[in-house]
């Protein structure tokens, strides 16, 4: 019976344990856990959505107070085509966290950072192209493309000295998006180090269509990648996502040729992952019936989470002037729409309800958008339910290495825990 720890990764002329940690926002994939990642000898993500909240709270920057107070005067404003975001503060935010991680890391793994394209920042080029560059400036041992298909992404950073020998990939959910990414970077002479397959049954966004999702899976895409790959002649490292929760589900796609294994669902309850600890418990407490596919997301992707999430039904204020990622280059966003109809339609309430879309930049910065795997609610499985009612955090060192040993589809439980009476 094989375990995961009998592949190995190959990037380049080194190889790693073929587990990655996949990169959740905002700052849930915490510098900590990419560390862990690293020392293991898998690769780690963090991410770089809202880096500049994220500077402020981790480096005690104030990005986010100046442009709050820059842009204060147009809070009232239904247009928001004049909120802009400070391209050096966005450069000096980047590189902050990926410098301070990069500093910091130990072992022979690698420290990737997620990028998502549908962060369009009311200037979608030239926050992209700062975003990327900036990683870069920093250290960081490759980028990650996602949220989006990336046709102009490499183009952006074709002069930076590091655009050759950083590790460069992109998530896709089918053939055809890989197609197209590939056929935009052909004349660049500069094929994609790996390529992260991400099926249905992920967390947070989907590349999937919302009464569609269902007809696919992970294996299936994967094979129809691999044919590819193999009539193109393309040695490209092929990353499964989604769905994998136990090593045994790990090595079954390994085993079938994929390079390694993207995994997230399970860090979610570590101790080194962002989110706090009493949403870990709702993870912890979450049944499937809990967990659902909705389209409140702004933008236009459905979305994995807990029926419960905060962010559902909220009808804050949009947050443009001191956030604003999910602005498009018009300055305009589907959850300003949503909540500015709502406004009109109901001018009594002091607050309004929105259902339809809800403010991700706000709710993910606070924690409250709690984006899950499909697998979230076998959770409570992996851990014991301690004496005071909440299950035991988990370490990122336990989980990984249940990935890395586990056979027959078990999972290891960690060492019990007492309560302390303070």
């Amino acid at each position: 019976m094989k375990r995961v720890d009998d592949f190995r990764l190959r990037m380049g002329n080194k190889e790693y344990v073929p587990i990655m940690i996949g990169g959740m926002g905002v700052d849930i994939s915490t510098s900590e856990l990419a560390l862990e990642a690293a020392r293991l000898g898998g690769i780690g993500h963090i991410s770089d959505a809202m880096s500049q909240d994220v500077s402020d709270r981790k480096f005690d920057t104030t990005y986010v107070k100046e442009k709050t107070k820059t842009y204060k005067f147009n809070i009232n404003n239904m247009n928001k085509a004049v909120v802009q975001f400070d391209l050096d503060h966005l450069a000096e935010a980047t590189r902050r966290h990926v410098s301070s991680t990069m500093e910091a890391k130990k072992g022979n793994g690698l420290i990737y950072v997620n990028c998502m394209e549908k962060l369009t920042m009311n200037a979608p080029k030239e926050t992209l192209r700062v975003r990327l560059a900036s990683a870069l400036d920093g250290g960081i041992d490759g980028i990650t493309l996602s949220a989006g298909l990336h046709l102009g992404s490499f183009e952006l950073i074709k002069d930076h000295p590091r655009f050759r020998d950083a590790h460069l990939g992109i998530i896709v959910s089918s053939v055809r998006a890989l197609q197209l990414f590939l056929r935009k970077v052909s004349r660049l002479d500069r094929k994609p180090d790996f390529v992260i397959v991400e099926g249905p049954l992920a967390g947070g966004h989907l590349g999937f269509g919302m009464d569609d999702w269902k007809q696919y899976d992970l294996h299936t895409i994967m094979d129809e990648i691999h044919a590819f790959m193999k009539a193109e002649q393309l040695g490209i490292p092929v990353i499964a996502a989604g769905g994998v929760f136990t090593g045994s589900d790990a090595v079954s796609f390994l085993e079938k040729g994929a390079a390694g294994v993207q995994v997230a669902t399970r860090f979610t309850v570590t101790s080194e992952c962002g989110l706090p600890d009493n949403v870990k418990q709702e993870y912890f407490r979450a049944s499937e019936e809990d967990i659902e596919v909705n389209g409140v997301s702004p933008t236009g992707y459905p979305m994995r989470m807990l029926k419960n999430t905060p962010a559902i039904g909220s009808g804050i204020r949009p947050g443009c002037e001191s956030y604003g990622y999910l602005l498009d280059a018009t300055g305009n966003c589907s959850y300003i729409n949503a909540y500015n109809r709502e406004v009109q339609a109901h001018p009594e309430l002091k607050k309004v309800t929105v259902m339809d879309k809800t403010c991700l930049c706000t709710h993910m910065r606070n924690f409250n958008c709690w984006t899950c795997g499909h697998y979230t609610y076998r959770l409570k499985d992996t851990s014991h339910l301690l004496a005071d009612g909440n299950y035991q955090i988990l370490s990122a060192e336990h989980v990984f290495k249940d990935y890395q040993f586990s056979v027959n589809n078990e999972i290891a439980l960690p060492e019990k825990q007492e309560i302390v009476a303070a």
